[in-house]
């Protein structure tokens, strides 16, 4: 049977006709929980200098972020299938609440490893937020409709990463840092109680699924030792250490059992045949270098505004845009020129460059770097960004057949969530041992007091210390964040050559485009 004709037959007729108002209202609930999700990614940010003022444990910053993240890109693809078994409406409502509940704790937190372990199941809750929106809108809406309510769901992610810095510095300045992560309860009791009364799903009664436990644990562990071998490798622990051994080695023997269990399970939590097709496996690394870059310089950035340059949290929230901007602009200007020259290879191309130089020219900034100077550094940073966002999901999605497409957006989603992840946790050691180190060489004795409780200094305080500590605490920010961006500049490098080894291939849709549902799909013909 033609797969054309079962996404037009079988799909469309189980579709229960909504008015448009009906589909809005449906639509504001899941709205909602996907802008909490994404915004929980840059909220934090403006916050972390005073949240590490105010709870200590300077060389776990990066785990605020990281539980998050980790949480995420575990759950999602297991949030997934228990949405296939119990009802899209059941799980997701079920995620949401997970969500609050970790919220709600994250802001009682009274220790960082409080904060780090209830952010780690707020990132469980965001999981199947993100997968269960998708899903339903998937089941709510008509394939021939679908196109006239996603556009609103495009306006999310950039809504969030604008948005998330702003509302984070002015509520830290304002209020507490801890209103941050309460004032996602009442946003998700509207969404629950949107979602309760107005969306009826369907629970699933055909066919066995079967979850893969296994292959979900599996995922677990050698996802978590690769971020915690990220995390502490040359700075909580020596490289040579027994404890890094043993990570590396839990992970490898991890990654090896899952790679068997999920080439044998009947419906594997992360299908590895989408990872057959070259240009697929290459986006998947775009994905997870985009990943990386954005939040490694969305999360440290902050750092040196407010504590070297003197902003507030808002302000510093505010300082992001000269990067968000162009980041929207570049995503949306491949969009359109890909659509109408149906080739794309030479964006990603493009954007390893500009991401490369804007990464480079961000690890020159000094103690006295200008706001504008800095901002001029950040222009071309999102640029790179962007003009490799966008052609890293067009590139996944034109290279898997129809009938793969959810596998291997959740394949691309994972990998882009792991970058996220990692690039975090790597970064974050690069900075605070560069800090430490500074702090120590310029201030001795009293560098390596700020260090143990000072750099957990509120930014509010900076200005109290002496003079000769302020320019210690400037000048070891400064190394930090030099660190951070020449790091990722490597990881600049890296997304440039692999652009380089992708097919030109025609996007699906253009006349001598390979069609992804036809089985050969796989197969694609290079343009």
């Amino acid at each position: 049977m033609d797969e054309t004709k079962a996404v037009n037959g079988t799909i469309e007729e189980g579709f229960q006709r909504r008015s448009h108002r009906e589909i809005i209202t449906v639509m504001s609930g899941l709205m909602i929980t996907m802008l909490l999700a994404m915004l929980d990614n840059t909220i934090v940010g403006p916050a972390l200098p005073t949240i590490v003022g105010d709870l200590g444990g300077l060389k776990h910053l990066s785990w605020v972020l990281t539980a998050y993240t980790l949480a995420t890109a575990i759950s999602t693809l297991l949030w997934g299938k228990l949405g296939d078994l119990f009802g899209r409406k059941s799980m997701f409502l079920a995620s949401i609440v997970v969500f609050l509940a970790g919220s709600a704790l994250t802001g009682m937190s009274q220790s960082m490893m409080e904060l780090i372990l209830f952010r780690g199941l707020q990132g469980l809750g965001a999981g199947g937020l993100i997968v269960g929106v998708m899903a339903i809108l998937g089941e709510l809406i008509p394939p021939a409709e679908r196109g006239k309510y996603q556009g609103l769901f495009m306006a999310i992610m950039p809504l969030a990463m604008l948005g998330g810095p702003l509302i984070g510095g002015w509520i830290t300045d304002n209020a507490s840092w801890r209103w941050a992560f309460y004032v996602n309860i009442p946003l998700g009791a509207i969404a629950i109680v949107t979602v309760w009364f107005t969306l009826h799903s369907p629970r699933r009664t055909t066919g066995k699924v079967i979850i893969d436990w296994w292959g979900a644990a599996l995922l677990a562990v050698w996802a978590s030792a690769l971020v915690l071998l990220g995390s502490w490798a040359g700075s909580q622990y020596a490289w040579g250490s027994w404890q890094i051994a043993l990570l590396a080695v839990i992970g490898v023997v991890a990654f090896v059992a899952f790679v068997a269990v999920e080439q044998r399970v009947s419906e594997p939590i992360l299908p590895l045949h989408v990872f057959s097709n070259r240009n697929f496996a290459l986006a998947g690394g775009l994905s997870f270098l985009v990943g990386l870059a954005m939040m490694g310089s969305a999360a440290y950035l902050p750092q040196f505004q407010q504590l070297v340059q003197g902003a507030s949290a808002t302000n510093s929230g505010l300082l992001l845009l000269p990067m968000m901007f162009p980041m929207i602009l570049a995503s949306l200007i491949v969009g359109q020129l890909t659509s109408r020259i149906g080739k794309i290879r030479i964006f990603p191309i493009i954007g390893g460059v500009v991401l490369t130089a804007g990464m480079v020219l961000m690890a020159q900034v000094q103690t006295d770097t200008t706001k504008l100077t800095l901002a001029f550094f950040m222009i071309v940073l999102g640029f790179g960004v962007g003009l490799l966002m966008q052609p890293s999901m067009l590139i996944a999605q034109n290279s898997v057949s129809l009938r793969d497409m959810g596998a291997g957006m959740g394949a691309s989603t994972f990998l882009r969530t792991m970058g996220m992840s990692l690039g975090t946790a790597v970064l974050g050691t690069v900075y605070t041992t560069r800090l430490t180190d500074s702090l120590t060489n310029e201030a001795g004795d009293a560098g390596a007091k700020l260090v143990s409780g000072g750099a957990q200094l509120p930014p509010s305080m900076v200005k109290t210390l002496p003079a000769e500590l302020q320019n210690a605490l400037h000048v070891g920010v400064t190394h930090g964040i030099q660190g951070v961006f020449w790091a990722a500049a490597a990881a600049g490098v890296v997304g440039f050559v692999v652009a380089l080894f992708i097919k030109d291939v025609k996007l699906a849709g253009f006349s001598d485009a390979p069609q992804p549902v036809e089985a050969a799909a796989e197969k694609v013909q290079v343009a």
